[in-house]
């Protein structure tokens, strides 16, 4: 899904580029604009599984350290 929507970022700024030299500027402007929300989209979805993994070894983290202290040390 990030790899779909960094090609889709790429693809749709060479598309604004190419109507920029064409002096097509309105089309040049939306076309810019989808490939800047498909690349912050691909950087939500990056953070967005980063910050599951986080929180997942945060909690096995939390959940390791309540069974050592339940546990006696004897």
């Amino acid at each position: 899904m990030i790899r779909m929507f960094q090609i889709l970022a790429v693809a749709l700024a060479g598309a604004a580029a190419f109507f920029i030299w064409r002096g097509d500027y309105d089309t040049a402007f939306v076309t810019g604009v989808l490939g800047i929300c498909s690349f912050f989209l691909g950087l939500r979805f990056r953070f967005k599984g980063q910050l599951i993994e986080r929180e997942a070894a945060v909690a096995d983290e939390e959940e390791n350290d309540d069974d050592n202290e339940a546990s006696p040390s004897q």
